[in-house]
């Protein structure tokens, strides 16, 4: 799935609880993050529930992976990842992930603390992106 089919999808549900529902799901369709990876290194500073970010570079594309201890939170690190892993540098930089996500609605309807947790994840990667160029 891709950011594109979650805006789809969210527009077909009016139900806030469906979309967190929905969120979880994405969470939970992860792949299997190594615990070996969950350390103080990888910790996205800034979200209340821990949440861990890695990367690796595939010629000029950055992958990342993520995970939380929290199931919405790991569904939005899905949803960051939509957005951000497979790109370029450049790409990565250029990305108004506040836009998409106020298409969303998440800006709207997380938590304060969660808001920031999500800005922080968005933070680190364009810093990582930063570090390429």
């Amino acid at each position: 799935m891709n950011i594109e089919e979650v805006k789809e999808t969210f527009e077909f549900m009016d139900d806030w609880e469906d979309k967190y529902r929905f969120i979880i799901d994405l969470g939970r369709k992860l792949p299997e993050f190594d615990q070996n990876d969950q350390t103080e290194e990888n910790r996205v500073q800034g979200c209340t529930s821990k949440v861990w970010l890695v990367y690796s570079r595939d010629g000029d594309n950055i992958h990342f992976r993520g995970d939380s201890d929290a199931h919405i939170v790991k569904g939005l690190v899905a949803i960051i990842l939509m957005i951000f892993s497979g790109k370029t540098p450049k790409e990565i930089i250029s990305i108004d992930a506040k836009k998409i996500l106020h298409e969303l609605g998440l800006s709207k309807h997380l938590s304060p603390m969660r808001t920031n947790g999500l800005f922080a994840m968005v933070e680190r990667i364009k810093a990582i992106g930063e570090s390429f160029l």
